[in-house]
């Protein structure tokens, strides 16, 4: 998975796709796991670091996980598959 190179992101949680001129705010879990991406961390190394940063249950994680990076792909800011 890779985030689109035409991607900003504020520290406010405010994204910009240059590449569609869409934008949209997310939170700081979404700000969390966009970074990690960017970093290239796969979605385990993802949930285990979401595990110990909120101290969320694991099989929540991971369906929030799937969700957001379903919509991160439906909207062009995330290429690749899960």
């Amino acid at each position: 998975m890779n985030v689109n190179k035409n991607l900003a992101i504020s520290e406010n949680g405010f994204v910009f796709n240059a590449s569609t001129g869409d934008s949209f705010s997310i939170n700081e879990t979404g700000s969390f796991i966009i970074n990690l991406l960017k970093e290239g961390k796969s979605k385990s190394e993802i949930i285990e670091k979401i595990q110990s940063e909120f101290n969320a249950e694991k099989s929540n994680i991971e369906k929030d996980l799937s969700e957001f990076i379903k919509a991160l792909q439906n909207h062009q800011l995330l290429t690749g598959n899960e």
